[in-house]
């Protein structure tokens, strides 16, 4: 049946800005012309016992296969009659449409009577446009202070420390221990123990288990010992939380971390260009500090402009991309934990609960996106090719990776298409921010706004494999401190 033949009354109900209810009626004369046509073909090919393949009456084809002909029938009138009627309204649908046949009548004397159906389908909303020029906004630049430049610097030699060998003395608080554990469960037994090697402990260091500190202080390269743990009821891995652990510690190598003195041998050992003594990294640190602090003001506003669009223009949004966005954002806060040496599977969490309480900011963000493509348009903003390009080199060079490299992972990730549509908000974000009134103020330490979860670098989380005997981030690990 070709589009556009079939005739049909239909009547468009609101339910909301982004939910319509479309009521169809398809004519009895176009669902017996599609009853006839299907239910001929079956005769042309059909088996039917008493008759020749292909001469048996349209009646007895259509008693044999009345289900699988008026499931066909269906199949071709129903999805053409939605589509006329969606085109007809002018509907921009999301998803699929939920389809349900009203009238028995029309099915149980199939072609005779008009098929009655309603459909709920939902739809982008309209966004219609408030003020988005000459917004007042707040511009607020965080100072660079010596402190921060020394912290910098500081950070710096933490770097650019090493680990000495320690033959002459035992250990001691401080040292890195590198240390082999057998443990074997003996309150309650279990029927697995702990064997794990080449752990390295730092004596005294967060969230080592107090017992860790006392009986591998004073040992030598080679030294064993023997010594229980009990862990509290609360505590943070679950196969160890209120277990009683008896452990044989062998001790493999003992060093000590060696920070670099202050002075301009080691400036220039950093390899960075220009840079020939303290005071030339210092004026480098304080540079970047300064650029950067540029760079969040900038960002911070950029983000109080679009909350304030978003508080000006509230709009109902598509219930399919709010459960999208929150899965999409659970499985963000998932992929965090497991940075972080986090089981999630060993969190008592309502999954559920937390895919709810998502939803808001999933609302906020979505509604804030959509302001910003409408605005896009609005303003006839457009992202070239060229520009495109720009940006994957650009991303090239900040990870260090061919781009060639940089376009295989972002075609799993959405391909250029995600780089445009970011360009293209960019460009609003910048056209906001030219056209708004800016007030200047003195900084204040606010509490950090919140980052979306994929902005986060755990570092403690590089540790973890190493360091999960004494410091906890397993099943069967003895921490005390961070998962």
């Amino acid at each position: 049946m070709e589009a556009g033949v079939i005739f049909m009354k239909t009547e468009l109900v609101d339910v909301s800005p982004t939910r319509k209810e479309l009521k169809i009626e398809i004519a009895a004369a176009d669902v017996r012309a599609e009853y006839d046509r299907v239910s001929d073909r079956y005769a042309r090919i059909a088996s039917v016992p008493g008759f020749r393949k292909g001469h048996a009456p349209r009646n007895i084809v259509r008693q044999r296969f009345k289900g699988e002909i008026r499931g066909e029938v269906l199949q071709q009138i129903v999805p053409q009659a939605i589509n006329n009627a969606v085109t007809e309204s002018s509907l921009n649908v999301i998803g699929e449409p939920d389809v349900h046949i009203d009238n028995n009548e029309g099915l149980d004397n199939f072609g005779e009577q008009p098929i009655s159906i309603h459909v709920h389908v939902e739809v982008f909303p309209e966004v219609a446009l408030g003020q988005y020029k000459g917004l007042e906004l707040t511009r607020r630049v965080r100072p660079v202070t010596d402190a921060d430049i020394d912290e910098v610097i500081e950070s710096l030699r933490e770097n650019s420390a090493t680990l000495q060998p320690v033959e002459d003395r035992a250990t001691q608080t401080g040292d890195t221990v590198t240390v082999d554990f057998q443990g074997v469960f003996i309150n309650p037994p279990a029927d697995e123990d702990i064997n794990v090697e080449d752990v390295d402990v730092v004596l005294g260091g967060d969230g080592v288990v107090p017992e860790f500190n006392d009986n591998l202080s004073g040992m030598r390269p080679d030294e064993a010992k023997t010594f229980i743990v009990k862990y509290p009821e609360e505590f943070t891995s679950k196969g160890l939380a209120g277990k009683e652990v008896e452990y044989t510690a062998t001790v493999s190598a003992v060093r000590v971390k060696e920070t670099p003195e202050l002075d301009d041998e080691w400036t220039k050992s950093l390899g960075e260009e220009g840079i020939e003594s303290v005071e030339a990294l210092r004026d480098r640190v304080r540079e970047n500090l300064t650029q950067h602090a540029r760079h969040e003001s900038e960002s911070r506003m950029r983000n109080e402009a679009v909350s304030k669009l978003i508080a000006a223009h509230q709009f109902e949004v598509p219930e399919t991309f709010v459960e999208l966005q929150s899965q999409q954002m659970l499985q963000s806060t998932v992929l965090d934990m497991l940075r972080r040496g986090i089981d999630p599977r060993e969190q008592e969490l309502n999954w559920e609960a937390l895919r709810d309480a998502l939803r808001p900011r999933a609302t906020e963000d979505l509604r804030g996106s959509m302001l910003l493509e409408r605005i896009a348009d609005e303003e006839q903003i457009k992202v070239s090719e060229t520009e495109v390009e720009a940006e994957i080199a650009l991303l090239s060079e900040a990870r260090r990776q061919s781009v060639e490299q940089v376009r295989a992972a972002l075609t799993k990730q959405g391909g250029e298409r995600s780089i445009a549509d970011r360009l293209r908000s960019r460009k609003v974000l910048d056209l906001i921010a030219e056209n708004a009134i800016v007030r200047d103020e003195e900084w204040r330490d606010e509490e950090a706004e919140e980052q979306p979860t994929e902005l986060n670098t755990p570092l403690e989380s590089q540790e973890v494999a190493k360091s999960s005997a004494a410091t906890g981030g397993g099943e069967a690990q003895p921490n005390e401190g961070q998962s």
